[in-house]
C-alpha cells in the first residue's frame, strides 16, 4: 500500500465514535479520521516496517497517519532532523505519546533531545522531552542510574509548569525512573516530596502524583 491507499483505508475504518472519544480525552486534532488504535495495530502488522512510507503519513498531516507512522518507522533511519520535526508538529498528547514509546525512544539520540525538548517553551515539544525521560526508563533496562539522576533536576524544574499536559509528562518521568531501582526510588522521592510541599498547585500536584506510586514498597525497584 503506498501513502494514498493507507489514507483512503483509514478514511473507511474510521467513526464519528471514534472521534468524539478522542475529545473526552482531550485528543485536539485539525485532520482525523476516527480509526482506534487497535485498528491502526492490525494495519501495521500487514504492513510491516516501510520507513519511506512512514515519512509520507506524517507528511498528510492525518492524526492517525501520523500514529501509524510511528508504528511503521525504522529507529535505525531516524535522524535528529526528523525527530525535531515531528516534535515541532506534536498537536496532542496522542502524537506526542504514541511517537516517543513506539519510535523515538529506541533512537540513539533521544537520550540528546529529551532534555534539550524538556526546555522547549512549546507545549507539546516540552512534553514530549519529559515522556521520552519516562519511555527511556521503562524500556532501556540496561541503562546505568546516573543517567537518570542527572534528569531529576529538570524534572523538578519542570513541574513548574502549569499547563495540564506538561505536568503529566513531568509526573510520568519522576515515576518511571523512580521505578528503576532503590537507589533512583530514594532520590525521585526525596525530589516528589518536596514537589508535593510547594505552594504552587502545578508541583505541588506532580509531587503528590509521584509519591503516591514511589512510596509503595512494589515501586523500590531491586
Amino acid at each position: 500500500m503506498d501513502k494514498n491507499a493507507v489514507l483512503a483505508w483509514l478514511k473507511k475504518h474510521g467513526t464519528r465514535h471514534t472521534i468524539d472519544e478522542m475529545a473526552r480525552y482531550g485528543i485536539v486534532a485539525k485532520r482525523a479520521f476516527g480509526v482506534p488504535m487497535g485498528t491502526l495495530l492490525k494495519l501495521r502488522k500487514q504492513l510491516g516496517v516501510d520507513h519511506t512510507l512512514s515519512l509520507e503519513l506524517w507528511k498528510s498531516g492525518w492524526y492517525e497517519a501520523r500514529l501509524l507512522a510511528s508504528l511503521l518507522g525504522n529507529p535505525a533511519k531516524v535522524t535528529r532532523a526528523q525527530m525535531n520535526r515531528w516534535a515541532a508538529g506534536f498537536e496532542n498528547w496522542g502524537d506526542c505519546d504514541t511517537v516517543c514509546f513506539k519510535l523515538f525512544d529506541r533512537v540513539p539520540f533521544a537520550w540528546e533531545l529529551a532534555p534539550k525538548w524538556a526546555a522547549s517553551p512549546k507545549e507539546f515539544v516540552r512534553r514530549g522531552g519529559f515522556v521520552l525521560m519516562a519511555c527511556l526508563a521503562l524500556h532501556e533496562k540496561a541503562a546505568p542510574d546516573k543517567r537518570f539522576l542527572a534528569w531529576l533536576p529538570l524534572i523538578e524544574k519542570g513541574a513548574q509548569d502549569e499547563r495540564n499536559f506538561v505536568k503529566k509528562g513531568v509526573s510520568w518521568a519522576l515515576r518511571s525512573i523512580g521505578r528503576r531501582s532503590r537507589t533512583l526510588n530514594k532520590a525521585s522521592l526525596v525530589v516528589a516530596k518536596r514537589l508535593a510541599q510547594s505552594e504552587s498547585a502545578a508541583p505541588r500536584w506532580v509531587g503528590n502524583d509521584a509519591v503516591r506510586e514511589l512510596a509503595k514498597p512494589s515501586s523500590r525497584g531491586p
